[in-house]
């Protein structure tokens, strides 16, 4: 098992890592909307999605890994009214088949009062 640290994304926000390499999967912790300083990216739900998912693509390729690579996606909406456009930012990331296993829940709270959360598991 290694860990992934990369200062292409924001450092983690608590006693954990960005990501664990183990068995030949990489296991990324949620990662909110922040940029490298570690502020809150201003904006709705797209802004949010977008710059999530950017975080993710830079510690995928902190172990030389992509997105395409992705198997399972876990989604935690601060509003499940947000779904439509979520889905909208979403669907530009991950074009590729298969499309990855994914659930999407909602919460009654996020983390610094994000609007959105992902982590994800992939191959190495």
């Amino acid at each position: 098992m290694r860990e992934v640290v990369t200062v292409k994304a924001p450092k983690a926000v608590g006693p954990y890592s960005q990501a664990i390499v183990s068995g030949g999967h990489v296991y990324c912790s949620g990662q909110l909307p922040l940029d490298l300083d570690g502020n809150v990216v201003a904006g709705g739900i797209k802004k949010q999605t977008k710059r999530v998912i950017e975080n993710i693509i830079a510690i995928l390729d902190g172990i030389d890994s992509v997105l395409d690579n992705v198997v399972k996606v876990n989604v935690y909406l601060a509003d499940m009214n947000d779904f439509q456009e979520f889905n909208a930012v979403y669907s530009n990331y991950f074009r590729f088949d298969p499309k990855p296993a994914r659930s999407t829940v909602e919460v009654s709270r996020l983390p610094k009062n994000v609007k959105i959360e992902i982590d994800c598991i992939a191959e190495v």
